[in-house]
């Protein structure tokens, strides 16, 4: 006699989506990079994370993902953990003060299949304005194939929309300061900073020599993936990897950031031009390649708007 199993019987397949885009602050579901989390103590969590194996802007080199990838995972887990795990509400608004991470390259090469990271996260330094965080701390730990590979720490503020608008007092609605944004200057030249497209390139020239203009096409679908009434610190990050770059103009290949130390201390403006000036430092040669490091700054209106330590290999060495 023959026999069917039962409908049920065999065990449903786990089904795997993202976090709802809200929490980590995207328009575009295509950009959402966290598929779920997880509480493990008071202040402790796990959060899991997929890189896709090509994206349009943080471009694999070299067969290995772009670690600004890491730094784009590392602000939407603070920014979900902010929402889920602290009960930051909806419309409040995250700023970044402080920004560091370390990572191994050789785990970040792409396979026939999109990465699978997990972070684990511990939450620290935590100071309260009326029940909801107004400032803290996350230190994280990201593993693959079940191994550590990188390490991560940002500190960040929450404003409510009514400090918000105190902080920013004079600037008007986000959506009429981003209608309003100047049009980007003309760019360097597409090897001077290893780009393929032009709307990628967040330098433009200047008769100086390691300094240039921070370039900001405000219609670019990635680093303005919604309205906003500043520069990002996505963008600002870039201009750090673009300017090391540039630095080296002759250099063929991609420069891969494995460590940046980056301080941020005032809002990058639109409607003010914004001056990115390199310090590189003699280079080091370890065993896996040349490696150097270069200091950033960007200075708008005579201020400091953030300093940035980072250290950088040829990707055609890993």
């Amino acid at each position: 006699m023959l026999t069917t199993a039962e409908p049920h019987s065999a065990a449903a397949p786990a089904l795997t989506t993202t976090v709802a885009r809200e929490y980590v602050h995207r328009a575009a579901l295509s950009e959402v990079l966290p598929t779920g989390w997880d509480r493990r103590g008071r202040d402790t969590f796990t959060v899991t994370v997929q890189w896709p194996r090509c994206h349009s802007f943080y471009v694999p080199e070299h067969g290995l993902h772009d670690p600004l990838l890491l730094c784009e995972t590392i602000r939407q887990t603070s920014t979900l953990l902010a929402h889920v795990g602290y009960h930051i509400p909806l419309g409040y608004h995250l700023t970044w003060s402080r920004l560091q991470f370390t990572v191994d390259p050789d785990a970040l090469r792409v396979e026939a299949t999109p990465a699978d990271i997990q972070l684990h996260v511990v939450c620290s330094d935590i100071r309260y304005r009326r029940a909801v965080p107004a400032t803290m701390s996350m230190h994280l730990e990201a593993v693959r194939h079940g191994a550590p590979f990188a390490t991560a720490s940002v500190r960040f503020a929450s404003h409510s929309p009514a400090v918000y608008r105190r902080l920013r007092a004079g600037r008007g609605e986000v959506g009429e300061v981003f209608a309003k944004a100047p049009q980007p200057p003309e760019p360097v030249s597409r090897n001077a900073v290893g780009r393929l497209r032009k709307q990628d390139i967040v330098l433009a020239p200047t008769s100086e020599r390691q300094r240039w203009r921070l370039r900001v096409d405000t219609s670019h679908p990635v680093l303005f993936d919604h309205a906003l009434d500043h520069v990002p610190g996505m963008l600002l990050l870039e201009s750090v990897r673009q300017a090391a770059h540039a630095v080296e103009p002759g250099r063929a290949g991609a420069v891969l950031p494995t460590s940046m130390d980056v301080s941020f201390n005032r809002y990058v403006e639109f409607d003010d031009p914004c001056w990115i000036e390199a310090e590189p430092e003699p280079m080091t040669a370890p065993s896996s390649g040349t490696r150097r490091t270069i200091r950033v700054n960007a200075v708008q209106k005579g201020f400091f708007a953030f300093h940035a330590s980072a250290e950088f290999m040829d990707a055609a060495w890993s």
